[in-house]
């Protein structure tokens, strides 16, 4: 008989959840969309058919030991509450008890970018660390800490939240209400703004072609595609980000001083327009021992590093 355990990795758009063996060995795996807006009971119950279908297709019929669930937003997950999930609607909810009664099994919950970490450390491009940074770069950034082999989530459970270090006081609103935050500078999110900013002000014009001439159409993805083709104005979007990125990085190495830092995100698929600023303000800000010593490197897991880290805090709760 080989027990076995589930990981789900909760996202606005999508439900990746993943069943493992004890040895670590995924067995199956299933993505569905999320639908949100068909409410917080209707996405447990979404939830719960995906830990069914991966017992389908791994052909096991009995229940897993434990499930591991990473959800977007601040939580306690020693009680098992999301405070706030804005891409799901969700304030206050208890999940960790729902879904317990909805599998019968133990549920361990915990932030997804906490567990995207985990999922690098244990599997990825961590290996072998003990003090890691997970940065993920995408329509927001976030991240999660692995220090001492732990993951390390603060007084209150909110340590991480690396898109809110605050770097230029008079800089552009953030959506968490702040002005000059990581996240409001060298974002998706960001580069889109300031693309759109361009063709408002009649420039941006390659910028704008790759969107097919709608201003609203553009995003950061069309902004790499025109800087893929060598348009002046998108590299040098991608120089901006490259260079507040480069200074946030610095900051945390002196804070932490961090052995790996791992990225991950949408925004990847462009570092090439951004890497090498981005180290070299690193370099130039950080102090030289700490800037010397940390490896820099992309998540090697992908778009799995936050189920297979569901699946590591199922195979062992921390």
């Amino acid at each position: 008989m080989v027990d076995y355990v589930v990981g789900i990795d909760l996202g606005g758009t999508k439900i990746y959840t993943a069943l493992a063996t004890l040895d670590g060995k995924v067995r199956a795996e299933v993505k569905v969309p999320t639908w949100p807006e068909k409410g917080y009971r209707a996405v447990l119950e979404r939830m719960a058919a995906t830990v069914e279908e991966v017992k389908r297709l791994a052909g096991f019929n009995r229940p897993p030991c434990r499930v591991g669930l990473g959800v977007p937003g601040p939580l306690d997950p020693v009680r098992g509450v999301v405070h706030v999930a804005p891409n799901l609607g969700w304030r206050d909810m208890p999940v960790k008890r729902d879904m317990e009664e909805i599998l019968g099994v133990p549920v361990y919950l915990d932030n997804d970018a906490n567990l995207a970490a985990w999922g690098e450390y244990r599997f990825g491009a961590g290996r072998g660390t003990q003090h890691l940074i997970y940065l993920t770069v995408s329509t927001g950034i976030g991240g999660g800490l692995v220090l001492e082999g732990k993951i390390y989530r603060g007084a209150r459970y909110l340590a991480g939240e690396i898109g809110h270090i605050t770097l230029w006081p008079e800089g552009p609103r953030c959506h968490c209400g702040n002005y000059g935050c990581l996240e409001a500078l060298a974002s998706g999110t960001a580069v889109a703004r300031e693309a759109r900013r361009l063709v408002a002000g009649g420039k941006g014009k390659g910028i704008l072609a790759q969107a097919g001439g709608d201003p609203e159409a553009i995003t950061a993805k069309t902004v790499g595609m025109a800087a893929a083709a060598g348009d002046a104005e998108a590299l040098a979007l991608f120089q901006e980000v490259g260079r507040w990125l480069g200074i946030g990085l610095a900051t945390l190495l002196n804070l932490l001083n961090p052995e790996m830092i791992v990225f991950g995100g949408g925004m990847m698929a462009s570092s090439a327009f951004f890497w090498d600023t981005m180290v070299a303000e690193m370099q130039r800000r950080a102090l030289p021992a700490t800037a010397s010593s940390v490896k820099l490197a992309k998540a090697e897991l992908g778009g799995r590093s936050g189920v297979l880290g569901a699946v590591a805090l199922a195979l062992e709760p921390v």
